[in-house]
């Protein structure tokens, strides 16, 4: 391990990286329960997605350990599994299967990105205050959801959302689990996230035992060695409702492919930079290999019954506590593949209430972006604000992306700044009014 991983050129030891990996695991492991929860609303087998979750994960950290040597771990990602359920399958109509299909197709579409060297010219055309806004944009989207699903933001005739039933015994757990995971992150408690869905689905499986309805519950067998993928190769069965439109198609695949790469992207050189994997020139190193094992993760996990894997920030928590190679990212992707076992637990516990916490303190999370948002400047204040603001009250992340690149491209004709515009900013906006105009979107 020491020649293959360079433990000692990176300063670091085998006992310091699975520490670290541990760690991520702990950072990472809410997604086993919230990844189920969200794509189970297509209808997709929960159990299936579950084992597909950390199946998936488990493949591609180790990969990413093997093939880039980065302390990196990856999982189905927040953001693009609530874009796959609630704007691909849910507005505008597509199967799972279909949605499964277009995740494959991206993913294939980024490892030709990754090794080609494409990606460098798309992520310097796209302007660094709108992807700024999308990545916040995602959180107040995900946020949104998980106050949704917990009854604590509910339908309202008068004014289209309200509050919730507060004296809902699921609604007032949502509640407290938010406090205290909030709490736990202030506090700076490793695995902050983690912790509170534990906390949250314990204080359930009490309720439930003192008569509560739709409490958590604990299986009569937690751990399982019954193991099936009722979506596996799916994903290859949904080409033809897919393409029944090619340029609605093109828009589910562009949407997949720009959120998981610039997650990667922003990911990749958070951590680089914080361990020293920019060189001067501040390019990333063994970057394209980085890239392609979370390429190779998207479509393993499109196979297998899940959407788009792609890095997790969370991985900066191993790197917090020691972890400099790929030895902390094989650490946690062994530990996701062992909690393949403890599936039963997983999901007869991790209810709508115990997950909202998280997608809401996510949520928190990824909108901390916008601080990098010039706002002083109008153009990248209104193309932030009209990208954040359409994800959520059109209840669609790609809207919301389509809408900031429309806004953004008019807003520098208005200010003068026309031949700022990348020539793929143009082509993009032109894409995205088409599409808009389509009587077929949505």
């Amino acid at each position: 391990m020491e020649k293959f991983f360079k433990l000692k050129e990176k300063n670091t030891s085998v006992k310091t990286e699975i520490l670290a990996g541990l760690t991520t695991f702990l950072a990472m492991a809410y997604i086993l329960g919230v990844n189920p929860a969200i794509l189970g609303d297509t209808g997709m087998d929960k159990a299936s997605v579950f084992l597909a979750t950390a199946l998936s994960a488990g493949v591609a950290s180790i990969t990413m350990g093997l093939v880039a040597n980065y302390p990196v771990s990856l999982a189905a990602g927040m953001g693009v599994n609530a874009l796959f359920a609630y704007t691909i399958c849910g507005q505008m109509g597509f199967s799972w299967a279909a949605a499964l299909c277009a995740v494959f197709i991206s993913g294939v579409i980024f490892v030709i990105i990754s090794v080609t060297g494409i990606r460098k010219a798309i992520i310097n055309a796209i302007p660094v205050q709108l992807k700024l806004a999308i990545g916040a944009g995602i959180g107040f989207f995900i946020a949104f959801v998980g106050l949704k699903n917990a009854g604590i933001i509910v339908a309202n005739q008068s004014t289209f959302v309200g509050i919730g039933n507060l004296t809902d015994p699921t609604v007032l757990l949502a509640i407290i689990g938010l406090l205290i995971t909030i709490a736990l992150v202030l506090k700076n408690v490793p695995a902050a996230v983690f912790v509170g869905m534990f906390i949250t689905a314990v204080l359930g499986v009490i309720g439930g035992l003192m008569g509560m309805k739709g409490m958590p519950v604990l299986p009569s067998n937690p751990v399982s060695a019954h193991f099936e993928l009722k979506a596996f190769g799916a994903c290859f069965t949904g080409f033809g409702e897919l393409f029944a439109n090619p340029f609605q198609a093109f828009v589910v695949i562009f949407s997949f492919l720009f959120v998981d790469f610039f997650d990667t992207a922003g990911t990749l050189v958070a951590i680089g930079n914080r361990i020293g994997l920019v060189n001067e020139k501040g390019e990333l190193e063994n970057a394209e290999q980085a890239l392609l094992a979370d390429a190779i993760g998207t479509v393993f996990g499109s196979i297998v019954g899940t959407s788009t894997v792609t890095s997790f920030v969370e991985s900066t928590s191993g790197v917090g506590v020691g972890g400099r190679t790929g030895l902390t990212a094989c650490t946690t992707g062994i530990l996701f593949l062992l909690s393949i076992f403890l599936s039963p637990l997983v999901l007869s516990t991790v209810t709508n209430a115990v997950t909202a916490p998280a997608l809401v303190v996510v949520g928190i999370m990824m909108a901390q972006q916008l601080k990098g948002v010039n706002w002083d400047d109008m153009v990248f204040a209104a193309a932030g604000f009209i990208t954040i603001i359409m994800m959520i009250l059109m209840y669609s992340i790609s809207n919301g992306i389509a809408c900031g690149f429309i806004v953004y491209t008019i807003a520098m004709c208005a200010a003068g700044r026309a031949k700022q515009i990348h020539p793929t900013v143009w082509a993009l906006m032109i894409i995205f009014i088409i599409y808009f105009a389509t009587p077929y979107f949505m």
